[in-house]
């Protein structure tokens, strides 16, 4: 009997650096954690730990902006963005017990929209990297949003070309305030309580009021946009803000 050898191929053997690569991308384009706390100054606050959060976060190389906020929903506001849950939550934590009452939060992460294919690394790297606060805008508004799901006004009912021709309609209104007023878009479905956080810095808070009012007429707004609570103020040092919300 005549037996026939089979030839017997192994797996190439991975190359160690090609996976070094792949986790390097995939980290690049991992969103960074993204917290919106909004808080009360009560009389038991107290001005040095408050500090010293921040200060314990910023060195954990997390970025905080810290906001005086306008109104009766809150008088400071927080925003804290980086990779780590964990050092965010110990900010949150350490900032309620250095005795400031918590009146709103919202949690999201930095992303790619999906619409967003073919941009340069530089503006890639922006939506998903901020460096904030961006410099001479003090103006400040966060909000949620979410896409209506409504009988024919069902943004997930549409294709997805039709979705992108909407969404570079809404971007190019937008685009006429470059300059004067910086968008950052935050995912949030399944993390809150609408599907993105929207933070808004201007150089007047009169930009930011016209850029929202104008983008309200663009169909992706007008027909299928659903908003949560305005926030409003402006962005100034810690030291700052504490002064102004009577923490001395």
């Amino acid at each position: 009997m005549t037996h026939r050898l089979r030839a017997v191929t192994s797996a190439p053997t991975p190359d160690p650096r090609e996976q070094q690569n792949a986790d390097e991308v995939a980290a690049a384009e991992a969103g960074w954690w993204v917290f919106h706390l909004f808080y009360k100054a009560t009389r038991d606050a107290e001005r040095g730990p408050i500090e010293l959060a921040i200060k314990e976060c910023q060195a954990e190389r997390h970025e905080v902006v810290t906001a005086v906020l306008y109104g009766h929903k809150a008088d400071l506001g927080v925003m804290a963005v980086g990779p780590s849950p964990t050092v965010l939550r110990s900010l949150q934590t350490h900032l309620r017990l250095a005795g400031l009452e918590p009146t709103y939060s919202y949690t999201s992460l930095t992303e790619l929209s999906e619409y967003a294919s073919g941009l340069p690394d530089e503006m890639r790297r922006a939506r998903l990297r901020p460096q904030l606060p961006p410099a001479e805008m003090p103006a400040f508004c966060f909000y949620p949003m979410s896409k209506r799901r409504d009988g024919d006004d069902n943004w997930y009912r549409l294709g997805h070309d039709a979705r992108e021709d909407l969404m570079r309609a809404h971007g190019a209104v937008g685009r006429r305030f470059r300059g004067r007023v910086l968008q950052l878009v935050t995912g949030s479905t399944g993390l809150d309580d609408y599907e993105w956080g929207v933070t808004l810095f201007g150089r007047t808070h009169d930009d930011i009021k016209a850029c929202v009012y104008e983008m309200r007429f663009d169909e992706a707004s007008a027909r299928y946009a659903e908003f949560g609570p305005f926030l409003i103020g402006s962005v100034a040092t810690p030291d700052a803000v504490l002064d102004q919300v009577g923490l001395r």
